[in-house]
């Protein structure tokens, strides 16, 4: 007994017509299928033989069916080619009438801006492609079976191992293999601890005055409060902890986002003074650590005290957003906690991911790569403050991706209208200040300089320049 289902050939989801016999219900169904789009132009059709196994009908059935659609000129049937879904005429997009000289520059809003200094990504045409298909290819050629399975929650222990060494090493993190949870990007990991605080019954986190707007948010997703702490030249005022009726605090201390400033060592030390005395807990976003110009390394806050750190990563900055790689190292006796808050859901990387950044770790690629990024960043954050001419005060500038202008009091929404109108997509500082700070107002920009291709990077600049006042 032969299996006709396990021919080799294409698939094609096919029904015919019913209440019109095999080869005309046959012919409709894929007129229709072409006909909608479901098969687009050049798609290549199952052969006879293998459709009418795939069907349990006649080969003849099919051949006439789709003899009957060349004809028709829906399919195109060529000698070494297959059968093919015909090339149609498709709907011309509408033009857009040319610009009369001396007309607007306004950019439309359904196009967006041409430029962008956000912060918050790297310049993702750097990305090391070469070096990550060379670990790719080791990768696979040394992945055990069980890499294609569904694995440990944790994630693959090839790559906590190596950033066991790495985070060790380059950021003078504690941590032990066996206390790492890979996740899905920061906004993840952020996720799975704030579900770890409430099962904890926290109710409130204490996040620095400006901060990231969208963490606020995933925190209050989640059924936790944000209070501000309060910010200055020393970072965040750690020492107003014991004021606040927080279980928790989440800190950026080695490059504070966004003002820049790092986490001065006395107020790092209250904040471990606090976690101990309270029982509280420190979250750690060491987002951009690998960064530094003009400073000697400032290593994790997590060494201080690895009992009361929760410190979070990612290879967001130092190679893509794109690849969804973060990791947790969590204290000794909360893997338990991680993993529940981790549920039956794995948002986790791939496996095949992990391995690869193992080996992009494993093989040096990776400190090879932050190095050659470490000068480029450098280079553009020069050419920056050269740009502006003293024209603005620049801070912030020591380490990370990203720079703070400040502006006249009162002109930061006119700067950011006049840069729209530059077609340069720039934040204010506003944007992420806490609604319940109490600060003084500060008008500034926040540019990211790592953003824009190379190619961006002149226009960019000359768009920034003109619409500052």
């Amino acid at each position: 007994m032969t299996d006709s289902w396990a021919t080799f050939g294409t698939d094609l989801l096919l029904e015919p017509v019913p209440g019109r016999g095999l080869r005309a219900g046959l012919a409709e169904a894929l007129r229709e299928a072409a006909r909608s789009g479901r098969l687009a132009p050049g798609t290549r059709l199952p052969s006879s033989r293998t459709l009418a196994a795939d069907l349990g009908i006649a080969r003849n059935t099919v051949a006439e069916a789709y003899a009957e659609l060349v004809a028709e000129g829906w399919l195109t049937a060529r000698q070494g080619s297959g059968t093919r879904v015909a090339e149609r005429a498709r709907p011309r997009k509408p033009t857009v009438p040319a610009q009369a000289p001396g007309a607007s520059r306004r950019p439309s809003a359904a196009r967006g801006p041409s430029y962008s200094l956000r912060p918050g990504s790297p310049d993702l045409g750097a990305f090391p492609r070469a070096a990550w298909l060379a670990a790719a290819r080791r990768a696979m050629a040394i992945a055990p079976n069980d890499a294609f399975g569904y694995g440990d929650p944790r994630g693959r222990i090839e790559l906590r191992e190596a950033l066991a060494g790495y985070l060790a090493r380059a950021r003078g993190v504690y941590a032990d293999p066996e206390q790492i949870v890979l996740c899905s990007g920061f906004a993840h990991g952020l996720v799975l601890v704030a579900r770890m605080l409430r099962a904890r019954r926290v109710r409130e986190l204490a996040v620095e005055s400006y901060a990231v707007y969208v963490h606020r948010g995933l925190l209050a997703d989640a059924g936790l409060r944000t209070v501000p702490l309060a910010l200055d030249g020393a970072g965040a005022r750690t020492e107003d902890l014991a004021g606040l009726s927080a279980g928790a605090v989440l800190l950026t201390p080695a490059h504070q986002f966004p003002t820049g400033v790092a986490l001065t060592p006395a107020r790092r030390a209250a904040a471990v003074d606090w976690a101990r005395t309270t029982g509280g807990l420190i979250v750690e976003d060491d987002y951009d650590g690998e960064f530094r110009y003009d400073r000697q390394p400032v290593g994790a806050l997590q060494g201080l005290d690895p009992d009361r750190v929760i410190y979070l990563g990612t290879a967001s900055k130092s190679l893509a957003p794109g690849l969804r790689m973060g990791w947790m190292v969590v204290p000794p006796g909360m893997l338990d906690e991680a993993l529940a808050a981790k549920g039956r859901a794995d948002w986790t990387s791939s496996a095949l991911d992990q391995l690869t950044l193992a080996q992009f770790i494993a093989s040096g690629a990776y400190d090879r790569h932050v190095r050659g990024m470490r000068l480029r960043y450098r280079r553009r954050r020069d050419q920056l403050v050269a740009a502006l001419d003293g024209r603005v005060e620049v801070s912030g500038i020591a380490a990370g991706l990203h720079a703070v202008l400040d502006l006249p009091p009162g002109t930061e929404r006119s700067v950011l209208q006049a840069a729209a109108w530059h077609e340069l997509a720039l934040d204010g500082l506003s944007t992420y200040r806490h609604p319940a700070a109490d600060l003084p107002p500060r008008d500034a920009l926040v540019v990211g300089y790592a953003t824009p291709s190379d190619s961006a990077w002149g226009p960019t600049l000359e768009a920034l320049v003109a619409a500052l006042p």
